[in-house]
């Protein structure tokens, strides 16, 4: 098994199993107890939820660059915060935070439509990859237009083409049918995430442009 990725830019590895005890269970920490963990994580989960929604609705890490720059910069001043929270922050720091994450998605979600901007065709499916790109799959070529890329680096699979990648590498179909409820899981990155260059979140914001 790969070792997991314990940095703070590896949110994923934050909230894992492994995030309460032996990565931020300091004394003030929100994961320090089984307790304060769960409630924490009720929050989290409402945020994460939030961008799921928006990531269905418009796509994967294309919402903040439908936006102008102003509100794209307050949103991700606000994934910092949250990030910084998750790190080192209180049980009630999380809260605020987590509350904040989901009115800056909203906030983003009412420009867009205000803005008239295409949302996700439902015809295609879009999914992010490790290296930050984005898999978009489509049933075949000619679902293949209603792909938009805006920015990002897209790279477009039909159900053929995902056919043929599962008959080249039996191992992957093989490890799905060993293990039915097997995932594969990739960080959320848009391309040229701001965040990305930034280590961690221990300094605070110079400045304040909160939701």
């Amino acid at each position: 098994m790969a070792k997991t990725d314990r940095t703070e830019t590896n949110l994923t590895a934050a909230q894992s199993s492994f995030a309460p005890r032996t990565m931020m269970a300091t004394e003030h920490s929100w994961a320090r107890t089984p307790g304060t963990y769960i409630a924490g994580r009720a929050y989290l989960d409402g945020a994460d939820e939030t961008a799921a929604e928006m990531e269905a609705k418009w796509g994967c890490d294309r919402l903040r660059l439908l936006v102008g720059a102003e509100l794209r910069e307050k949103f991700d001043r606000q994934r910092y915060l949250l990030n910084q929270a998750i790190w080192h922050g209180e049980l009630e720091t999380v809260r605020r935070e987590s509350n904040r994450m989901v009115a800056a998605w909203m906030a983003l979600d009412r420009a867009a439509e205000a803005a008239g901007a295409l949302k996700l065709n439902p015809v295609v499916w879009e999914v992010p990859l490790a290296d930050g790109s984005v898999a978009a799959i489509v049933g075949d070529d000619a679902h293949a237009h209603h792909v938009t890329a805006e920015g990002r680096k897209v790279s477009v699979f039909t159900l053929e083409e995902i056919g043929r990648l599962l008959s080249n590498y039996p191992d992957i179909a093989k490890a799905k049918l060993t293990f039915p409820g097997a995932t594969i899981t990739a960080v959320r990155r848009s391309v040229e995430d701001p965040l990305k260059a930034i280590h961690d979140t221990q300094e605070p914001l110079n400045d304040e442009i909160g939701f």
